[in-house]
């Protein structure tokens, strides 16, 4: 399985994915933490010319663009990472070596231990000020998520775009609102929105997305057609339910809330799968 995220050097964002069993970083976030370009793009370009050998390091992998879309870019692991410090010469080389072996280091110790990975991730939400009950929606949400994802995949449904149009269209049913358009009500720029929803729309982000994966369990969805119509199915049971909470409660789920404003550093995406 391939995890796919951003982590943060000095509040600047470098996208990750886990790939053969191993961290992989891009290199194009790398040279422009390195140098301060304001085009990183070309200033890669110009080194792998420079020094062709820096290309022996890298693989081309899908990650997600600025554009919100995914697009393949070079990547490198730890060491070729290493590698490619080297022929660039920065002040910030042996900090973000040293922030890199930490990254692969902890990543190793969660898979042979996944609690860590919980236990970290709880220390980083109540760092940024979560509450208990907040952190405990959050982890069934990623559950829930998992669960949706791991369906899709044995039903042939494709990573990348088919995960992103029916994720949106349970998204549309659920809150009358696309991920996307959630996130600008929010005012969330590359932040993860789930990081910054509250314990009721994460509730009802996990009853669409569970409503979706028994539909196709019980319809026998097979590939991207059929798992659409399942999205469609979960995602209008879950905005009825939001519908009825609201006119007969007089809750509102939908928010305008984020924790933007609760730390300097929120574009930590923890859970890496959720763009997809």
């Amino acid at each position: 399985m391939e995890e796919k995220g951003i982590v943060s050097f000095e509040s600047k964002e470098i996208r990750k994915i886990w790939y053969n069993e191993e961290w992989h970083f891009s290199v194009v976030d790398v040279i422009e933490i390195l140098t301060d370009s304001r085009d990183p793009k070309n200033y890669w370009s110009k080194l792998k010319e420079r020094d062709p050998q820096t290309l022996t390091v890298c693989q081309s992998l899908k990650m997600l663009a600025l554009d919100g879309k995914m697009r393949k870019t070079d990547c490198a692991n730890t060491e070729g990472v290493f590698r490619i410090i080297m022929s660039v010469p920065s002040p910030k080389a042996e900090p973000l070596k040293l922030w890199m072996a930490q990254v692969s280091k902890e990543r190793i110790e969660e898979t042979e231990n996944p609690e860590l990975s919980f236990e970290r991730m709880t220390e980083i939400y109540k760092a940024k000020g979560r509450s208990e009950e907040w952190i405990r929606e959050r982890f069934q949400s990623i559950e829930a998520r998992k669960r949706l994802t791991d369906e899709w995949k044995a039903r042939g449904v494709k990573e990348g775009q088919e995960y992103s149009i029916l994720t949106a269209t349970i998204a549309k049913g659920t809150f009358g609102l696309t991920p996307s358009e959630h996130s600008e009500l929010k005012g969330l720029d590359k932040q993860n929105l789930r990081d910054h929803m509250t314990p009721l729309e994460l509730i009802f982000t996990s009853l669409g997305e569970e409503v979706t994966r028994q539909i196709a369990i019980n319809e026998d969805a097979k590939g991207f057609n059929a798992n659409h119509e399942a999205a469609e199915l979960g995602g209008s049971f879950a905005g009825n339910s939001r519908i009825r909470l609201e006119k007969e409660r007089g809750v509102k789920v939908i928010s305008t809330e984020s924790f933007l404003s609760a730390s300097k550093d929120e574009k930590q995406e923890l859970p890496p799968d959720e763009k997809k």
